[in-house]
């Protein structure tokens, strides 16, 4: 079994904020490919499905971002899985926009949610880094992740979520690079 993380805050406010992509990531996922309703557990939400042979559950931890560590160590522990099996999906402010990348391990690079998560699990997990772009001024940083993605990013941000969630099956199988390949291909129609 793997568990899928996508990182965010939870409720309508948050919904549509760049912060919240890896939400926004791992409902495309569910959605696509007919995983289960969402169950309330380990203080967020899960839906289980198969990718790729493989079974996946996706947690949206409702512990809002700075304590997402407590949920995911949650899950990890009652299913007794190590890290191995982790993939966290996250907005990266070093990417750009709508860029996506796969990485195994390292820092944290000031996200909380990731912090969060090296504090319960330390920091050999792979991430799905999903670029979000940077608002060119480090004082900017905090309004532009949480503020929401503009109406002109908005066929952009499909098009990245339906590549993501349509190339799932590679990340399922443990091909990082075919995933990353494939999405960049879909994304340059």
């Amino acid at each position: 079994m793997q568990l899928w993380v996508g990182l965010g805050n939870p409720g309508g406010l948050h919904a549509l904020q760049r912060h919240n992509v890896g939400f926004m990531a791992v409902d495309t996922i569910a959605e696509m490919h007919g995983f289960g309703p969402p169950q309330a557990k380990f203080s967020g939400h899960v839906r289980e499905g198969v990718l790729g042979g493989e079974k996946v559950l996706v947690l949206k931890p409702a512990t809002f971002m700075n304590e997402s560590g407590r949920s995911v160590a949650a899950a990890m522990r009652f299913f007794k899985l190590d890290r191995s099996a982790l993939t966290v999906f996250h907005d990266d402010l070093d990417l750009a926009p709508f860029k996506v990348k796969v990485k195994q391990g390292g820092g944290t690079a000031g996200h909380n949610g990731l912090r969060s998560i090296d504090a319960h699990l330390g920091p050999d997990f792979r991430r799905i880094r999903l670029g979000i772009g940077h608002p060119g001024h480090k004082d900017r940083v905090t309004g532009y992740v949480l503020g929401n993605f503009a109406k002109a990013e908005q066929d952009d941000l499909a098009d990245m979520l339906g590549a993501v969630a349509g190339e799932a099956q590679w990340l399922a199988k443990g091909d990082d690079v075919r995933f990353m390949n494939d999405v960049a291909l879909r994304l340059q129609d």
